[in-house]
């Protein structure tokens, strides 16, 4: 059961409420494998099914019987379902952001807010006599703000999420998401043009854990390492990130947006540390990788819906935080650059090239913040990048997220401590 709320150009432009059931059904030969899926639950539809997978790997003849018991195991604590909150309390939320977000007067171009909620409830067999069952709740609300002024456009961009119920807004208010989303955009519209060139860069927590999740999580999947598509592969047991750097994956967290009982393969949620004091220890593996590597899986077998066949996703993945005073952090930097929220970006799995947008920065002088810059980009190496970062404070920070990968999406979040990385390209418009 899902719940999608749009909100534009000053009104609710849609409202999409659905409820999706189904069976996928993957059968595994050798080196083999197939996949499909059926919405038809009746026994001659899942006969069909099982038919048609087994053709197309030429599987024997089989049978499976369940286990005569089972436990369903639903550890995520919810206060507050969605499917017991009225839509009309749901279109109020979105109402009050739209509100607040154009609140911040004219030189507001554009509001989007975004409201989204899911249930799910799965249950996962194979033919080793597994049977779990999995329950999974998922939040999402976003506001995009859009500002100019003299030619400069600028974006403010403001999510909250995670695997809670409607009580999330009992301590993030859509009036405050949409606060940070305009207070960002016109901070940035008044903002002078990032310089250009090699300085120190010190990354808030605010920021969240962009640069993890894309330049070094996707790499540490195991699919991509298997097909040498990953600049990590061949690297387990090697130094790969300086020693303060440990990188763990962790869908164990509470009401986090990645977290769950049991990934879609039914292998038991966990902690995976990836990177331990510098040194890469394991990547994120599925049943299938696992089994070709000869190791255990992850806890990372993640899909969309049962429409997909599950391959190695993140979950929530995060820099552990360290032992030094974030505004140490800062202090300890002469001048360089404060990145306080990441934007989009793309990196280049088989060599670790990435270019990340950076949404809100500003300069550091004498150990100070100092005036906000525009247009700045972090251009680097993963591995290279890992190596500089020479401070690691004690907060954490996350942020959440879809993320998109072999044409479905899976709800992440990913974090940091603050950090300082000692010199990185930074892009953006000389001044």
């Amino acid at each position: 059961m899902s719940v999608t709320i749009g909100c534009e150009d000053k009104k609710v432009e849609r409202v999409i409420s659905g409820t999706d059931r189904g069976a996928g059904l993957r059968v595994l030969v050798g080196e083999m494998t197939a996949y499909a899926s059926t919405n038809d639950l009746t026994p001659s539809g899942l006969r069909e099914l099982a038919e048609r997978v087994s053709k197309g790997v030429n599987a024997p003849a089989g049978k499976y019987v369940f286990p005569e018991t089972h436990t369903l195991e639903f550890k995520q604590k919810v206060l507050r379902y969605p499917t017991t909150v009225p839509a009309s309390d749901k279109v109020s939320k979105v109402l009050e952001g739209n509100e607040v977000a154009w609140s911040f007067g004219g030189e507001i171009m554009q509001a989007l807010v975004r409201y989204g909620d899911s249930q799910q409830r799965v249950v996962i067999a194979n033919s080793d006599g597994l049977l779990v069952a999995d329950e999974r709740i998922h939040i999402i609300f976003v506001v995009q703000v859009v500002a100019g002024k003299d030619g400069v456009v600028q974006t403010g961009y403001e999510p909250i999420g995670g695997s809670v119920g409607f009580e999330i807004f009992d301590s993030a208010s859509p009036a405050k998401v949409a606060r940070a989303a305009g207070e960002q955009a016109l901070k940035m519209l008044g903002a002078t043009p990032a310089p250009t060139g090699i300085m120190p860069v010190v990354i808030s927590s605010e920021a969240g854990g962009t640069m993890i999740h894309e330049a070094v999580g996707h790499g540490l999947e195991a699919d991509l390492v298997q097909k040498g598509l990953s600049v990590f592969a061949g690297k387990i047991g090697e130094k790969v990130a300086a020693e303060v750097v440990t990188v763990h994956d962790d869908a164990t967290l509470p009401g986090k947006r990645g977290s769950f009982t049991f990934d879609d393969e039914g292998t038991p949620a966990e902690c995976t540390a990836l990177v331990e004091n510098g040194v890469l220890k394991t990547y994120m593996y599925d049943l299938t990788t696992a089994r070709k590597d000869s190791r255990r899986s992850t806890g990372n077998g993640r899909r969309e819906s049962y429409r997909h066949r599950p391959v190695p996703r993140m979950t929530n993945t995060l820099i552990v935080p360290g032992i030094m005073d974030p505004k140490g952090v800062v202090a300890s930097t002469e001048k360089g650059l404060f990145v306080r929220k990441m934007g989009g970006g793309q990196v280049n799995t088989i060599n670790g090239d990435f270019m990340f947008e950076v949404s809100e920065a500003h300069m550091i002088r004498g150990g100070q913040i100092q005036e906000p810059v525009r247009g700045a980009s972090l251009i680097g190496n993963s591995m290279k990048v890992l190596g500089q970062i020479d401070m690691v404070a004690s907060d954490l920070g996350f942020a959440v997220g879809t993320c998109g990968k072999d044409g479905q999406g899976a709800p992440v979040s990913d974090a940091q401590p603050t950090v300082r990385i000692t010199g990185i390209t930074v892009g953006g418009t000389s001044a």
